[in-house]
């Protein structure tokens, strides 16, 4: 499985992403049940608001499948989301 991961906004506006391919990763179980547990219809509005974080994933299940994209707004992440993005933003 291939995440990607682009954060923008925030008090400066800058903008960080990362890209992380799970099967090279000793924790590729976590990761993978976390990105699969995702449903973009409980993550919340995904408006931003004034000087919080918008995050982007992208989920490739294969490196040829067309990804799934979901937006998240920081306000709405619970701590397995959250882990998950600065997990692929750290990579």
């Amino acid at each position: 499985m291939i995440l990607k991961v682009v954060r923008s906004g925030g008090f400066a506006g800058l903008t960080a992403s990362g890209e992380l391919d799970t099967s090279a990763q000793p924790d590729s179980e976590r990761l993978e049940q976390v990105a699969r547990g995702l449903d973009g219809a409980q993550l919340g509005s995904g408006r931003p608001q004034p000087d919080r974080y918008v995050y982007r994933l992208q989920v490739h299940t294969t490196a040829d499948a067309e990804p799934t994209e979901l937006l998240v707004a920081e306000q709405d992440l619970d701590a397995d989301t959250a882990w998950l993005l600065d997990r692929v933003l750290q990579s």
